[in-house]
Order: C-alpha cells, then structure tokens, then sequence
C-alpha cells in the first residue's frame, strides 16, 4: 500500500522535533500526528489511492504542524523530504501574520489550489481534532470551532469522499458541546 521507509522517516522527523508537545488533552503531540496519518491511511485504502499519492497524502499527514508548531522551517523540510512534502506542508501552515479569522481562509485557499491527497490531511486533521473540547475553552471558541469544521467541510468535501462522511458525522456528534 504505501512506504514503511517513508513513514519511519517521517514519523521519526515529526517525533524528535515536536518532542515534549502536548495535545490540549494532555496526551503526547504524536498521538495527534498518528492519528490524522491513520485516517489518511484508512481514506487511501478505502478509496483506493494509488502507492505514489498515498505516499505523499501519509508523509504529509505526518509532518502537517512541524513548521506551524516547531522551530522547523520550509528549508528543513525540503532539504529532507524534497520539494512536493515541502509544499504540501506549507499550504497547511497557517500564516500568524493574519488574524485568526483570516488564517483559516487562507489556508484554505492555499490547499484548494493543492491535489486533493493533500487536501484531504486537511480533512483528516479536523476529523481527529473533533472530539470533546478541553476544559479550557469556553463556549464561544466550542461553537467557532464546530463553525470553522464546516467551513473546511464546505470547501474540501470534493477532496475524498470517505472522508468528508467522516467529517460530517464528526460535526454532528460535536454539536452535543455546544450551549
């Protein structure tokens, strides 16, 4: 199906320099990357994405926070990974030059001009980002963020079929958060 190499190189990569980050639930920052990586792997099998794409599409998923999260830079990436899992990573990376409101629409943009394997990290990000909210946030950024899951429903549901049902029925479920 896909590359174990590649995986290995990646998920050690994304291991070493996102190292003691936390998932707001507490829980290691790899059980966020490994978790958006195991949907694409699910969606690439399910939709039958051939080895090349998969490839990229996990690699990606992998290495999707490192230049928003870390100290890691595009040039990092593209001198290890090459050219095509730079790009990628970028067009995920927010721009913390915008506002809030802006990044997201900017992102968007940037991925809808990308392949859909690499729009559908985007898919599967938020997929594994829609659980309970931590304790922390307060009820207007619960019902931002379902709003903001519905906007990046609306915009790359053509990206991959498996995972846009995913999404939706994730959205679904975490309207129970909102009050």
């Amino acid at each position: 199906m896909f590359s174990q190499e590649k995986y290995l190189k990646a998920l050690n990569f994304a291991a070493k320099v996102h190292g003691e980050q936390k998932t707001p639930h507490g829980l290691p920052y790899l059980t966020h990357i490994t978790s958006v990586a195991m949907e694409v792997i699910h969606a690439c099998e399910e939709s039958k994405i051939d080895i090349e794409k998969a490839d990229l599409a996990i690699t990606v998923a992998l290495l999707h926070d490192t230049i928003e999260d870390t100290d890691i830079t595009y040039d990092d990436i593209y001198t290890t990974f090459g050219i095509d899992i730079a790009e990628a990573v970028d067009s995920l990376t927010k721009d913390k030059t915008l506002t809030k409101k802006e990044q997201m629409a900017d992102s968007i943009n940037r991925l809808l001009t990308k392949s859909y394997e690499i729009q559908m990290v985007k898919l599967a990000d938020r997929i594994t980002n829609m659980q309970k909210p931590p304790e922390t946030w307060d009820s207007e950024k619960i019902y931002n963020y379902h709003k903001e899951a519905k906007f990046i429903l609306s915009c790359l549901k053509n990206s991959n079929a498996y995972l846009s049902e995913r999404l939706e029925n994730k959205i679904a479920e975490y309207r129970v958060n909102i009050k």
